[in-house]
């Protein structure tokens, strides 16, 4: 166990933590505002009791460096479904930090920056297989950094999508007088239409790191193997995902999808994504034992 991820890891949950108790108190707060219930005075109490940005910006810091220090051991490259987790949701918390500073996004921190600090701890106890041999194939690091950062824009997308489904299911349930507390906090969220194109703008990167994904897999497959796809689960559940990708997008464009076509295709082409590497390797790794 490397001293240096612990500290790490621990002084990335506290940088984390003002970010994530901001968003519970607004949430709390919702209904409720300060001031006297003027609107204008809720603002700005909100404002005031926003951290400084600076402190998730810090957070991510010591979480990409805790993230390094567990792939880059003193044993040699480490890489597992722990590794793939941690930097996924460290994208996720930077393209979050990122869209802060322009959209109220506080509801969306409530969820994600716990789980962050805990996946950033997580190769402390799952360290994953080490990489001697394939890290020296000069087509491998490429492939597993792009596959890397796809992961993580599209985890963002589809919270984005479920925090988008219960915006909606809250909305109909203000209609009709039966706002849970639950959808109350949902109403800290920015309005649907700016959600969506959130949620497009994070496809259309993620397909285009899912895109370089699958041909930089079929370069290193051709130069390793001799043959330019095998296919393996890993194989056909990265090209599924990236089809229904790609469909997703082709439709919007094309027909102008959106609502809860766009937000179905979102959840189930990320699931198939999740199959295709963080699932397997916590098979192999936790059930199977097998590193």
């Amino acid at each position: 166990m490397s001293i240096l991820l612990v500290i790490a890891s621990l002084l990335t949950a506290a940088l984390y933590l003002p970010a994530w108790q901001s968003a519970l108190r607004g949430a709390r707060g919702v209904g409720q505002p300060p001031g006297g219930g003027d609107p204008a005075a809720a603002g700005a109490a909100r404002v005031g009791a926003e951290p400084p940005a600076w402190l998730l910006g810090a957070g991510l810091l010591t979480h990409a460096y805790a993230l390094g220090l567990a792939v880059y051991t003193d044993e040699g490259l480490r890489f597992g479904f722990a590794q793939v987790l941690s930097g996924s949701l460290l994208l996720g918390v930077a393209v979050l930090w990122l869209e802060g500073l322009s959209v109220r996004v506080q509801a969306l921190r409530i969820p994600l920056l716990p789980a962050a600090a805990l996946a950033c701890a997580l190769p402390l106890a799952f360290p994953g297989a080490r990489l001697a041999q394939e890290s020296v194939r000069p087509l491998f690091m490429p492939h597993l950094l792009a596959g890397t950062l796809a992961y993580g824009v599209l985890t963002l997308a589809a919270l984005h999508a479920a925090l988008m489904a219960a915006a909606e299911r809250s909305l109909h349930a203000g209609a009709s007088g039966h706002r849970s507390v639950f959808g109350r906090w949902v109403e800290e969220l920015p309005p649907l239409l700016s959600l969506e194109r959130i949620l497009f703008r994070m496809i259309t990167v993620g397909f285009a790191l899912l895109s370089l994904t699958v041909l930089s897999g079929i370069l290193f497959s051709e130069a390793t193997f001799g043959r330019p796809l095998r296919f393996d689960h890993k194989t056909v559940f990265a090209v599924t995902s990236w089809v229904l990708f790609g469909v997703l997008l082709a439709g919007r464009q094309m027909r102008g999808w959106r609502g809860r076509t766009a937000l179905r295709f979102t959840m189930f082409g990320f699931a198939v994504l999740l199959l295709a590497y963080a699932g397997s390797r916590f098979v192999l790794e936790v059930v199977l034992q097998r590193a």
